[in-house]
């Protein structure tokens, strides 16, 4: 079978390689999924580029996510009452850029037949990662601000959506112009520009102040790090709460300890991985019945920009990353019958 495999760390499109190996097979406790078909998400680039929360063993195959038919089973009741499903593939190990994929059972989700193959294959890590942060974590009542930066990006725009459906104001920052109007277009009412790369921090304490007022805000998130984040501490108000999901600028978080003294801020790191593992099967049920609700009403739904198959992954991750692409690049492997 084919497989994506790279043996050192770099540019995606530098160090992927479409390889043929065996077919693996189903160990105890672990199931074999056909892949239909798995994003190229920022944290997979991440990963191949040797900057993500844990680097794995080389050589390695990337993919976190993805959706897939599992045809047998090493064995275990949750395997076997799975066989033959389409499931969401949650995949920390070996990775999902392949024809088959072993993994525990564990970590595959049924996934209903209602939803579409890309919405199944973009299931979980964006639409998780917002419904979770506004609704488990942050928990933000109707008419509380809430300052997300990035806020192009496939979560951000699910979060002004859920900003929409929960009745909580979203102030948006992107790096770019073209960015920003595509977010109002998308009814997104307070957006501003602000470009770490050259623009002092203090452009955009000053943008977020002049949206704010005397408003205060209670919560934010950030998946950028560096001056991004660091303007955020500053404008937080009372007992606020920002959360750090992402590490997109590898530049050190600055500020003064006195900046959340002042005020009872608090700053929290959030992993989805380490969430899911925390939470028992029941809440993980309930999650995913929200999330697939949510997504069919185009709340949580992802915009794919292009398909690509296992042989063509240069051209894929070259195209994940080029400026101006809106939706998510998918990877396909396999027939869908």
């Amino acid at each position: 079978m084919r497989v994506i495999r790279f043996e050192q760390f770099g540019e995606p499109a530098d160090v992927l390689k479409v390889c043929e190996t065996e077919e693996p097979v189903a160990r105890a406790g672990e199931v074999l999924v056909r892949m239909l078909a798995s994003p190229v998400n920022p944290s997979d680039l991440l990963n191949i580029r040797g900057g993500y929360s844990t680097r794995p063993a080389l050589p390695s195959v990337p993919g976190f996510e993805g959706v897939g038919i599992i045809e047998s089973s090493g064995g275990g009741l949750r395997g076997k009452l799975l066989q033959g499903k389409r499931v969401v593939v949650l995949n920390r190990q070996t990775g999902n850029w392949a024809e088959k994929v072993a993994v525990s059972s564990q970590f595959v989700i049924p996934v209903s037949g209602k939803l579409t193959l890309d919405q199944a294959a973009t299931f979980f890590v964006n639409p998780a990662t917002a419904y979770v942060l506004a609704r488990q974590v942050l928990k933000i009542p109707p008419g509380a601000w809430l300052i997300q930066t990035a806020a192009a990006s496939a979560v951000g725009k699910m979060m002004i959506r859920l900003g929409q459906q929960y009745g909580f104001p979203t102030l948006n920052v992107v790096r770019r112009h073209d960015q920003a109007e595509e977010l109002k277009a998308l009814g997104a009412e307070h957006v501003v520009v602000f470009n770490a790369a050259h623009d002092d921090e203090r452009i955009l304490i000053e943008k977020i102040r002049k949206v704010l007022g005397k408003q205060s805000v209670r919560f934010a998130i950030d998946p950028v790090g560096g001056k991004t984040a660091s303007a955020l501490v500053k404008v937080l108000g009372e007992r606020s709460r920002l959360i750090l999901f992402g590490s997109l600028d590898d530049s050190p978080l600055g500020f003064l300890s006195r900046e959340l003294i002042r005020n009872g801020a608090s700053v929290e790191g959030f992993w989805l991985a380490r969430h899911m593992e925390s939470l028992s099967l029941p809440s993980k049920i309930r999650l995913v019945s929200k999330l697939t609700g949510l997504i069919r009403r185009g709340i949580l739904s992802t915009e794919i920009s292009a398909r690509f198959p296992l042989a063509q992954i240069k051209e894929a991750v070259t195209t994940a990353e080029q400026r101006g692409i809106s939706g998510k690049v998918l990877l396909t492997m396999n027939s869908t019958d």
